[in-house]
C-alpha cells in the first residue's frame, strides 16, 4: 500500500471515483509514474519530480500539477472552474474534460523530460 493508496481509500463517494480517474488518467499516460507523497499529498512522481496530485477539500478537489506553466497552457479553457498559479479546482460532479487533464499532464510530463511545455 501507497500513501496514494491509503487516501484513496479514506474518500467517501462521489470524490473518491472522480479523483481516482484523473489518476488512472495519468497512470496510462505517464507509465513510469510512481505513488509517491509531494508537499504533503500523495501523489505521482516522474523521474524523481512530482507529476501530479490530487488533494480534496471542502467543496471541490484541487488538481495540483506542480507547474503555474502547465496550468497556463489550459487557462483560457477553465471558465467555470476556479484556479490559480498552482491548482485547478473541480468537483465530483463538475469533473474537468478529459482533453484538458490529459493535456496539462502531458505538459507536466514534457517539462520534467526538458522537452519544455507542448
Amino acid at each position: 500500500m501507497s500513501a496514494l493508496t491509503d487516501y484513496l481509500e479514506s474518500l467517501a463517494e462521489p470524490q473518491r471515483s472522480a479523483v481516482d480517474a484523473v489518476y488512472r488518467r495519468a497512470r496510462s499516460l505517464v507509465p513510469e509514474a510512481e505513488d509517491a507523497e509531494s508537499y504533503g499529498m500523495p501523489a505521482l512522481r516522474y523521474r524523481g519530480k512530482p507529476l501530479l496530485a490530487l488533494k480534496v477539500a471542502s467543496g471541490h478537489i484541487g488538481l495540483y500539477p506542480f507547474s503555474p506553466e502547465a496550468i497556463d497552457l489550459v487557462r483560457e479553457e477553465l471558465d467555470g472552474f476556479d484556479h490559480a498559479k498552482g491548482t485547478i479546482r473541480f468537483t465530483a460532479e463538475h469533473p474537468l474534460p478529459d482533453d484538458l487533464v490529459d493535456r496539462v499532464i502531458l505538459a507536466r510530463r514534457a517539462q520534467i523530460d526538458g522537452k519544455g511545455l507542448r
